[in-house]
């Protein structure tokens, strides 16, 4: 299991497209590592119009992702796949970032496997 949670400020200008090559590269970086089996890989993104930065200059932006892991790796394991994962993310909004004030976060949650529970057949239709 590796869900990634995207939020952004709506002043990045990300359309629909955009976010979908950023999920994309993210769900290819996980199936790279072999870690996480590709049915339990999903995605979503939201963006966010109301929030404030620092000062509240409007030109400020943000981005964050949270990755939500499910027991059974070592921590090298989540190290590494926790540096891919960030670089594939922040590359995604370099240009914004070489641009304006920008803030950029990532955090990665292991859940705790008697708290977490899935049903799914997504791998029946792989």
């Amino acid at each position: 299991m590796a869900h990634f949670i995207i939020e952004y400020s709506d002043n990045l200008g990300q359309d629909k497209d955009s976010i979908q090559s950023l999920l994309s590269a993210l769900h290819q970086a996980a199936d790279d590592t072999k870690l996480f089996p590709l049915k339990g890989i999903r995605s979503r993104a939201y963006c966010c119009e109301q929030y404030r930065m620092a000062d509240g200059n409007p030109q400020h932006g943000f981005a964050h992702l949270q990755v939500l892991l499910g027991v059974g790796r070592t921590l090298d394991e989540k190290q590494k796949a926790a540096d891919l994962f960030f670089e594939v993310f922040t590359n995604h909004f370099s240009a914004h970032y070489d641009e304006r004030g920008m803030a950029l976060s990532f955090e990665m949650k292991e859940l705790e496997a008697v708290l977490k529970f899935n049903k799914n057949n997504i791998q029946d239709h792989l």
